[in-house]
């Protein structure tokens, strides 16, 4: 048993640097150079046309009630899309993803989340709308897409399909379902004290009941659950920000001097900072592309199922994700963190509170015992959408790895609802590091197909900029 202990370690370690290693310098510019070209091929419409992606997204553009486009091309409507693509994105990310980022990395780590996710909307942009421009119908007739169809039209396109859908299945399987569900377990058990394995068997049982809907049933709860569970969190954290108005300078001042000189904001607010302007910049960055997953590829898939004829507006309604998950609800949850001086706390070995803890700790400020009861109810809800939302986009890449035969998805189904129960029961660290590995691993083939294919893309966004 030692021995096998030992071993299980030796491999853990293996797997925590291969995501160090991957998560390196390499991939974050790799990421932020992508998004920052096309930003620049764009001409920076994603920043100018803001406004009208909103607009898309709620169907005030006068093309089609809530947000579809007048055709029968897709599966689900335009907004439904999105809100499905948000719930993959919404999950403990924007919580405790926040408060690991403003700990490892400093308070200026926020600042550069935020960047990260206004370059990111021209990279959520593009792919999406490649997505869609080159989605394709399975044996059944229904309507998929993602950038395992895109790459097809690349010299190399099925080997990198391969691995892309493979990798988001991996990925489904870890950060979509096992790490959500056993957040799940986590929140529940420390505040309500609910037995894990009753939240194993309840996570299981509602997995099942989304899963085996398929797309429609999927969309419909997260149409209802996104605007529910967003605005049910921002208002909290709107409250810790008004209850330490007073510091609010002092916060914003400080995250912006952080993300440059971490040292010069020592103390006061934020305790004893030790990290480096670079350490800033790569937790950072690691974690706005975390949250929002622009470059990773999977909204596409998502996104493909919408019912529009035009690609780039609903290129335009995925874009707005980045910007709803990072740039407002990651940047309310750090400013909350930072006024409410939490993040100067320790615990009782003298350590910086971090994580989950962090978080508590800075709505306890403002609501007090319920302040924890509060954090563990958004961590269940954003954890269940997530798994929600995951369960489609690795359904079909399951299904791209079978050649469109939509007769084995129950296969993916069932273990996809066994690996929920699993999440809830068992350590997960090995499973983060993994799961971090995916995402990485996916990113590259995607970002390869987005470069390959922005010169179409960018002049397919111009025009219609000009049609508009």
């Amino acid at each position: 048993m030692k021995v096998l202990n030992i071993e299980v370690s030796k491999i853990g370690e293996w797997i925590r640097k291969l995501d160090d290693l991957v998560w390196g310098p390499w991939l974050l510019w790799l990421l932020l150079g992508t998004g920052i070209y096309l930003m620049v091929s764009l001409r920076f419409l994603p920043f100018k046309n803001l406004k009208y992606a909103f607009a898309c997204a709620l169907g005030r553009d006068g093309r089609g009630k809530n947000g579809a486009a007048t055709s029968s091309s897709g599966q689900v409507s335009a907004l439904s899309a999105l809100t499905t693509e948000l719930a993959a994105t919404m999950g403990t990310g924007n919580i405790v993803g926040v408060a690991t980022a403003m700990v490892l990395g400093g308070p200026g780590a926020l600042f550069w989340m935020v960047v990260t996710s206004l370059i990111g909307m021209a990279t959520k942009l593009v792919e999406s709308t490649l997505s869609v421009a080159y989605r394709s119908k399975n044996e059944m007739g229904e309507t998929v897409g993602g950038p395992m169809y895109t790459m097809a039209a690349l010299p190399a396109g099925k080997i990198l399909g391969f691995f892309f859908a493979l990798f988001a299945v991996f990925a489904s399987f870890g950060m979509g379902n096992m790490t959500q569900s056993n957040s799940i377990a986590d929140a529940l058990y420390v505040t309500f004290k609910v037995p894990k394995a009753a939240t194993a068997l309840a996570v299981t049982l509602l997995t099942i009941l989304i899963v085996l809907g398929g797309i429609g049933h999927i969309a419909r709860l997260t149409r209802l659950m996104v605007p529910f569970m967003g605005i049910f969190y921002l208002l909290g954290t709107l409250a810790v920000i008004m209850t330490h108005w007073r510091n609010l300078p002092f916060a914003l001042g400080g995250i912006l001097t952080a993300a440059f000189c971490p040292k010069a904001v020592s103390g006061g607010l934020f305790g004893t900072v030790l990290v480096t302007a670079g350490q800033s910049l790569r937790w950072g960055v690691s974690r706005g592309i975390f949250s929002n997953e622009a470059g990773l590829g999977a909204a596409g898939i998502s996104a493909a199922a919408a019912d529009t004829n035009d690609p780039v507006r609903q290129g335009y309604i995925s874009m707005t994700g980045v910007f709803l998950d990072t740039a407002v609800m990651c940047s309310l949850t750090g400013i909350a963190l930072a006024a409410s001086g939490a993040l100067g706390m320790t615990d009782e070995k003298g350590q910086p509170l971090a994580g989950t803890a962090l978080t508590l700790a800075a709505f306890q400020t403002t609501l007090g015992d319920w302040g924890e009861k509060f954090v563990s109810i958004c961590i269940a809800l954003f954890a269940f959408a997530t798994i929600a939302g995951w369960a489609y986009q690795g359904e079909r890449a399951f299904e791209f790895l079978m050649k469109g035969k939509t007769g084995r998805n129950l296969w993916y189904r069932f273990v996809y609802a066994l690996m929920a129960f699993a999440g809830c029961i068992c350590s997960l660290e090995m499973v983060w590091n993994l799961s971090d590995i995916c995402n990485a691993l996916m990113a590259v083939p995607n970002l390869i197909c987005v470069l390959f294919l922005s010169r179409k893309a960018c002049r397919m966004i111009r025009e219609h900029d000009r049609g508009n």
